[in-house]
Order: C-alpha cells, then structure tokens, then sequence
C-alpha cells in the first residue's frame, strides 16, 4: 500500500479500508475439514510468513513453546486472584478468588463452543468482521497438535480479558450475576481478536500491530471494567469523604505483591509465547521479546517508585508501585517482539506513570475501581497501542511489523494512524457491547448485592465462610445493619418502600432476597457452629442479673432464629 509523508488519520482509514477489500477479494481460502488452526498465518503474531501446507508451518518445537507459554499464562490467574483479594477488604477475598475460577470455568466453556471459532474461523462466510466454523472445537490425528496448542494459547488470552473486569467489579457484584457475564464475556473479546489477529481481520489487513493483545486483551477487557464500575457505581461509603475518597487500605498488601510476581511470571510467557513457535527468527524474537518485557516493566516500576515517593512524602506506597510495574508491562505488550531495549525502557516509563496517574484521576471523578484495573489495563494500553506507531522497529526476520516502522525511526504517520483507529475502533466496541450485556443481566437478574449483604461481604453471604473469629460479632454487626435500614428489610408490606427508598445502590428486590433467603440464616449457621454459652441476651437492654447485658458473646440462639423469623 503506497502511503504519504502528509496522509491524515482520514487518508489512512481510507486507504487501508480499500486495501482491505481487495484483500479480501484476492483472498481464497481452503473450504475442506481442515481446522481454523491449520489455516496459515492465525498465530496472534502478525505477518509471519507460513509455508507448511499443513498449517502455520509449526513443528513440534513449536507446539512445545507455544504449550509451554500457555501454561506460563494460565498461572496469571492465580496472579490476578492474590492481587485482587490483596486489596479489597479481608470480607471479601475468598469471593474474589471465586471469581477469577469462575473466568476460566465458564469463559473456557463458551470459548471452546464458539469462541475460537469467531475469532480464527475460516470456513465459508468468514469475513473481515469475525470468523466462521470450530464450533465446540476438535481436530482429526494430523492437525492435532497444531489445533489444540493453539486452542490453549488462545484461550488463556480470553480468559485473562474476563479477569480484567472482575477487579473492576470487586466488592459489590452478585456471584449468580457474575457467572452469567464471564459466559457472555468471551463475544466481547473475540471478536477485536479476530480483526487484529486473523489473517482477513480488517485491523489486521491495515496493518495494525498488537504482537500480544495491549489492545485485544487489555484495553478490551479495561473498556468493558469502566463500563461495569459506572453501571453498579460505588461501594457504599467509598466516597463519602468531602475530598472524593482515597483508596481504601489493602487487607493484605503481602498477597498484592506476590500477585504482581506471579504475573510478572506469566507476562513473560505472555509476551514471548506469541512469537507463536521458535522456528526460523522466531526464537531470536522471543528473546528480544524477554527483554523489552522486563525493561518495560522496570521502568513502569521506578517510575511507580518515584511518584510514590513524592506524592506520599516520603513513603513507598505498594500500590503506586504495583500499579507502575502492571502499567509498563501493560503497555510494552503490543511492541515488545519488535522493540529495541531503550525503547521498551522508555514506553514501559510511560505507561507506569500513566496508570499512577489514572487512580486519583478516577477517584477524583467518583470511579469507584476497587484494584485500579482501568488505569493499568486500560490508560497504558492506549499509550502502549500508540507507542507501536512512535517506536516500532522494522522486522526483517518474520515481518511482524509489516514491513513498517515507527515515527521516531523515520517511518511516517501510516503506522501511527492505524494504531489510532484500532484503539477508538475496540474502546467503542468493548464499552457498546458490554454496556448491552450488563444491562441486561442488571435489569433481570441485577447486578449489584444488597446494601446489608456488602456491609457483611460476599465470603460470609455468598459461600457461608465467616472471616471473623466471633460469629457472635457478627451476629451483632448483622442486627445493627438491620435495625438501622429496618424499613427496606424483607416485610412483605415494606417492599414497595423499599423500592422507593432505593438510592441505586441496590434495589429493594435485591434487599428484600437477601434479607429472606441469604443473610441472616448464614449468620445463624454460623452461630450455631460456634462453641459459645447460651446465656440468653435481652434485646430491650435490661441486665440478664450480672455485668453481660448487651455483650454479643452472650446472645441466645434461639433468640435469633426467634428474631429472624419475625422479621422475615
């Protein structure tokens, strides 16, 4: 494609898009039983030059790095899992943890039906727009280890884009809800897979690059996190400060550093896998891939470093540290395979102070993003997408790049303006889309807990685990909860004034379920598991004849389970 020195965005997007469609018209494809895998050039790496006529020209050295990185990904799960538990409220972890299974359980499943079929797909009607085929994927004996150690590749990338939003969701999203959207999840994903990834997808023919997924994965996945956060709004009393709220305090800021190594870990699998094999350049690739990953992340993480140092006087706050390391690994994803050294060192600077930056920006704005996913995954995924159009160095061993360069090496606006549009084109997707299926999970099954059930947390409500070592404590913390919003509790006659008092923290159907069928009755069992005196509590205030008048250790059973009956 001939381009200009002086061409606009417009140009561009116009002269891509005509390319595009001859591309299209000049494509043929193999219409047989041959799996979308054995298609030549479906790796997520761009531009390769695949030869075998059995598929992307692997081998079976190949298919063990590629098999190998996806296990690397896949321990990004438990990566993800400590790091959210670490910085939400102990009443909550074991929740959170749930739901990063649940993204591997049910986002595997719906990818496996039809997920890898959209997005690398090539039977008849494949198009531009997603791919056709592979439903509920299998292979015969000869394309087997090609199909599969994609498969797994592919699915760790989905399953990682779902995760991406459940910290944006944290603390405040109902389980059964939840389930619902990591199944509807993967349609967001695949299809910005397909267009940057496959070989017909219209990003991928203008020639945009993502080696792996900045854009695909996390800006996706970060654009869907803003749109879940704005539709179930904030915890309550996060913001409830006059000076916008600051990040509430870590319950183990232990477990959110050991995250960060774990994904630390896994970037490098994530990064360095999707050279898609070893063969020909391919390993030179990877290691080149290796280090602008590292230098990428150490720079995110000195700058996290220095700006915590001089915003918090003096102190070295894990959070800002975290958040530059995530943030320069975030943003060196799209270029590392074809980035110099000093340049993924200067884009991965970038990119940590970018999500730095991105936390007070949202608590300024009453964003109320539990582990600060959208600046991380999203903010430094639109300088990383952008950085590729500035610093993008020429590959000559696979082509990854297209036969471009970027701006600062001599390469002209072309690259630049596709990585643009690419990042406009997956933000209005990921948003639109998402913002549809919330919607609609929110108006028939709702999307947000009870105010009584995120007083008490999730792990308590949802999984009966009571994190507190006096379940009479609890008790106690429940009755205060009740009596001070007894007008929205479970009576049949207050539930319309329940609806009607509702502030869009949750609505009075989803207090008055609680209420009947969740919280109280966990807390009794929990009660009666516990090995404490029955010494009855009098509830209007007068002493039992001694010094344990209202003292939570002494409440009698029966008497709850008296009370919870009459209220419910």
């Amino acid at each position: 494609m001939e381009t200009f020195p002086n061409s606009t965005v417009l140009d561009v997007f116009l002269n891509a898009t005509l390319a595009n469609q001859t591309a299209a018209e000049n494509e043929t494809y193999t219409y047989s039983t041959t799996p979308a895998s054995a298609v030549p050039g479906n790796g997520t790496a761009g531009g390769g030059t695949h030869t075998d006529a059995a598929g992307d020209g692997l081998s079976w050295d190949d298919a063990t790095w590629i098999l190998t990185s996806s296990f690397i990904i896949f321990t990004m799960q438990s990566g993800f899992g400590l790091l959210e538990c670490g910085n939400v409220s102990s009443k909550n972890e074991v929740n959170i943890m749930v739901k990063n299974a649940v993204d591997v359980l049910f986002g595997g499943l719906t990818y496996w039906m039809f997920g890898f079929g959209i997005t690398f797909g090539m039977a008849p009607g494949t198009n531009a727009f997603c791919g056709v085929g592979d439903w509920f994927l299998d292979s015969d004996d000869e394309h087997m280890g090609v199909v599969f150690a994609k498969f797994i590749f592919q699915l760790s990338f989905a399953t990682t884009s779902t995760t991406i939003v459940s910290g944006a969701m944290a603390e405040r999203t109902k389980l059964n809800s939840y389930i619902v959207f990591s199944m509807l999840n993967t349609v967001v994903y695949i299809f910005p897979a397909h267009w940057v990834w496959a070989p017909n997808g219209f990003l991928y023919t203008m020639g945009v690059i993502d080696v792996a997924g900045t854009g695909a994965v996390h800006l996706c996945g970060a654009s869907c996190g803003l749109v879940a956060t704005l539709l179930l709004k904030p915890r309550v009393g996060r913001f409830d400060d006059e000076k916008g709220g600051g990040s509430p305090e870590m319950s183990s800021p232990t477990n959110v550093l050991l995250g960060t190594f774990m994904l630390w870990w896994g970037w490098l699998g994530f990064n360095c896998g999707s050279t898609y094999g070893i063969q020909g350049g391919k390993w030179k690739l990877a290691a080149r891939s290796a280090v602008s990953t590292m230098l990428g992340s150490l720079g995110g993480g000195l700058v996290g470093v220095t700006y915590s140092y001089a915003t918090k006087k003096g102190q070295f706050n894990v959070g800002d540290i975290v958040n530059g390391i995530l943030g320069g690994l975030v943003s060196v994803t799209a270029i590392c395979a074809i980035a110099s050294p000093f340049g993924g060192l200067v884009i991965g600077s970038f990119g940590g102070l970018v999500a730095d930056l991105g936390v007070p920006l949202l608590n300024y704005l009453k964003i109320d993003d539990p582990v600060g996913a959208v600046p991380v995954h999203g903010f430094a995924a639109i300088w990383g997408m952008l950085a590729v159009g500035l610093f993008a160095l020429n590959d000559s061993l696979e082509n990854f790049s297209f036969g471009r360069k970027g701006l600062l090496y001599g390469g002209g606006p072309y690259l630049l303006g596709v990585q643009l549009i690419a990042v406009v084109v997956i933000i209005l997707w990921g948003a639109g889309i998402s913002f549809v299926l919330l919607k609609l999970i929110d108006l028939t099954m709702g999307l947000r807990m009870s105010e009584e059930e995120e007083e008490l947390g999730a792990d308590i409500c949802e999984h009966e685990i009571d994190q507190e070592t006096d379940p009479y404590e609890e008790i106690q913390r429940y009755l205060t909860i009740c009596g001070a919003k007894e007008n929205k509790m479970a009576v049949p006659k207050n539930k319309m004034a329940a609806d009607a008092e509702d502030d869009g923290k949750g609505t009075g159907r989803e207090m008055a379920a609680a209420g009947e069928t969740r919280g109280m009755f966990a807390i009794a069992r929990a009660l009666f598991q516990a090995d404490k005196t029955d010494r009855p509590y009098t509830p209007n205030g007068i002493a039992d004849g001694g010094t344990h008048s209202n003292d939570p250790i002494n409440f009698d059973r029966n008497w709850i389970l008296r009370r919870a009956m009459k209220e419910h």
